[in-house]
Parts: structure tokens; C-alpha cells; sequence
């Protein structure tokens, strides 16, 4: 998921040993190199966008499919009328169906068994499309105006509830966000009802130091699950990740870690967290055009070990939960973005990651 009319950019530079330094002040560069893994780590190519489709970015498992939502430079308002198409792939990379739905995707996930929400249009005028997979029916949804002024960005589903973050937003003279920045959403008819949960100005604690800490999210992005069953929100532009405990409780407990690489913060896209040893990872460069599937075959991936996606850096790289750190693994890309694990079987065929 791409920074939302970010506030704030990064300047990326060559470091050594394969590192890239990244500091706050000044767009990206395209990069330079070839893309590489550091060994023990194997790169492959999983599926490349063709002359009907471009742009991958985000990624989800189905069974066993694999579901990629490919932008299209789609304008992210939506206010171009074009649209994304969203892409089935087998586990090794053959195409099997396309949806198209309007708008710029940026948001997948599985609801339920079999229903696939396709979110688009995250810096204002979003809709909702949700994909019956066995039939392949769609069904599109609207928003009322958002209290926020932007769009929406990511979901994931906790106790059967749909999370959403509330992106793009206005900020008041002060720069501050003082709207919601996480939402529950719900169906009713054709339209997507919402509901706040965390405000983009809350308290957290900062979980390197221990001390409360006043939030300011100008930028909801990403979300995923960790291993604990904390939900993890990306403010990306900001170089934060936010922990949720109990998100759906009157008192969730909310941890702060600031994101770093080489000491300068780094902005952060999808982050993925291992959880099983015989898997593999399949991860979007966006700028690219790629889909990559990235292996280690000596060690496997640790279980519950975090791993991000560095949309400005376009690195992979193994996420330090105490400090924030980020180690990378894989380097050259042009902006990665989507990254899902998908596990093996005891024969190490492919199967599906639950």
C-alpha cells in the first residue's frame, strides 16, 4: 500500500554491505541495482504484470490461490473512472481468473470462507466490492462521506469483525490528526457503515522505552495480525507501527514502535509475520512490476518473526520487535508493498497457510 499523499518522503542511499540508509526530506529514488537476496535467502520470480495489468500491490491466500490486486495507475481517488484488476493466481504462478473492479485497489482480504472484500480508493471516494469466490459474483458497496476527509486503506477481521483504516486524512492547523484512524465496518444494504475505534491523536505506550506517548497518525495505512493476536496498523508516511491489544474492547491497550533503518527512520508498507519454519514468501514491487517469491532453504522462516515490505527503501527486511529495527534480507527493488506467507507441506508441496 503506497503512502497516502504523504506528508513526509525519504531520501534512500547505497550503504555497505547491500544496506540502504534512508532519511527524512526528499522522494526516493528508483533503484539503482539489481534485485538480490542475502544468502541464505533465494529469490524467484512469482508472476509479472502483463499488457492488460500493472502495478501489484497488495496480496491474499485463499484456499489455494493466490489473489493480487494490480493498480493499473489508477488515479487513488478514483476520479480518472478507471479501474484495478485483481488477479488469481494458482500456487506457482499461473493465472486462473481477473475481477475488475473500479477504482484504485489497494486493499484485499478474505472474509469469512469465501468472501473477498476488495477495498479501493484510499485518498478519498472509496468503495467496496466483495468477490463471491466459488461463483465469482461481485457485489459493490459505497461509503457515506468520512468523518476523516480521506479514503480507506486495509482490513483484517478480528472475532468476525472487519477492521479498516481510515487514510488519507485532513489534519487540523496544528498538523494533528484528531479524526479516527481505525474503523469497524459493517454491511447494510449496499452501503458500508462505520464505526470508531482509535483516534489518529490517542495515547499509547512507546514499546522500546516503556513511557506514554501522545499519538499523531497522518498516515493509516497497512494492518495485520501478529502472532499474539495484537492488530498491527502501519501509519506509513510516520515510520510507525501501532499495536492493538483488545481493539474491539473500551479499553484496547495501544504500543508505539518507531520504525528505523542505519538510525533513520523508514517508512514501512505490509509487514508479515512467519508461521511456520517450511514456507515461502510472496511479496509485490509495485514500481517494478513483479511479484517475487522468496525462499530460505537451509533454515526456513523463524515462526512468529516479523518481516516488512520498505515501500521507499524497496528492500525486504526482518523487523526487531524490541527496537524497531529493521535488518534487510532482499534489496533492489523499485517499491515493495504486499507480502503474505504461504506454507509448505511435510512433502514441501504447496498448500494453504492457515
Amino acid at each position: 500500500m503506497l503512502a497516502r499523499n504523504s506528508r513526509k518522503t525519504l531520501k534512500c542511499l547505497a550503504a555497505a554491505a547491500g544496506l540502504v540508509l534512508c532519511v527524512v526530506g526528499a522522494p526516493s529514488p528508483v533503484s539503482a541495482q539489481a534485485p538480490v537476496a542475502q544468502p541464505p535467502y533465494k529469490l524467484s520470480v512469482f508472476a509479472k504484470s502483463t499488457a492488460q495489468y500493472s502495478q501489484p500491490d497488495s496480496i491474499v491466500q485463499w484456499r489455494d490461490h493466490i489473489f493480487v490486486g494490480f493498480q493499473n495507475h489508477v488515479a487513488k481517488d478514483g476520479t480518472d473512472g478507471k479501474s484495478s484488476t485483481i488477479v488469481e493466481y494458482s500456487l506457482d504462478g499461473k493465472v486462473q481468473r481477473t475481477f475488475t473492479v473500479p477504482g484504485h485497489n489497494d486493499g484485499l482480504r478474505i472474509v469469512g470462507e469465501d468472501d473477498l472484500w476488495s477495498l479501493q480508493n484510499e485518498d478519498a471516494n472509496p468503495n467496496l466490492v466483495v468477490i463471491d469466490l466459488p461463483s465469482g459474483r461481485q457485489k459493490n458497496f459505497t461509503f457515506a462521506p468520512t468523518a476523516h476527509g480521506g479514503g480507506f486503506d486495509d482490513m483484517v477481521v478480528v472475532d468476525g469483525k472487519v477492521l479498516i483504516t481510515a487514510s488519507n486524512p485532513n489534519l487540523n492547523g496544528a498538523g494533528v490528526n484528531v479524526f479516527p484512524a481505525l474503523d469497524i465496518a459493517t454491511l447494510h444494504g449496499n452501503m458500508v457503515d462505520v464505526e470508531p475505534i482509535l483516534s489518529g491523536d490517542g495515547n499509547a505506550t512507546d514499546i522500546p522505552t516503556g513511557n506514554t506517548v501522545t499519538l499523531n497518525l497522518t498516515d493509516p495505512d497497512s494492518l495485520t495480525i501478529d502472532p499474539r493476536g495484537n492488530v498491527v496498523l502501519d501509519s506509513q508516511a510516520d515510520a510507525e507501527l501501532i499495536f492493538i491489544k483488545h481493539p474491539l474492547s473500551n479499553n484496547p491497550i495501544v504500543g508505539h514502535l518507531a520504525i528505523t533503518l542505519g538510525g533513520n527512520p523508514l517508512t514501512l508498507d505490509d509487514t508479515a509475520f512467519a508461521s511456520n519454519p517450511h514456507s515461502f514468501m510472496i511479496f509485490s514491487d509495485v514500481g517494478g512490476d513483479t511479484i517475487y517469491r522468496l525462499d530460505n532453504p537451509v533454515f526456513g522462516f523463524e515462526p512468529g518473526a516479523a518481516y516488512s515490505a520498505s515501500d521507499t527503501a524497496g528492500i525486504i527486511g526482518v523487523l526487531n520487535l524490541d527496537n524497531g529495527v529493521v535488518t534487510p534480507i532482499a534489496t533492489g527493488f523499485v517499491s515493495t508493498r504486499g507480502v503474505i506467507f504461504v506454507a509448505l507441506d511435510d512433502d514441501h508441496h504447496d498448500r494453504e497457510d492457515r
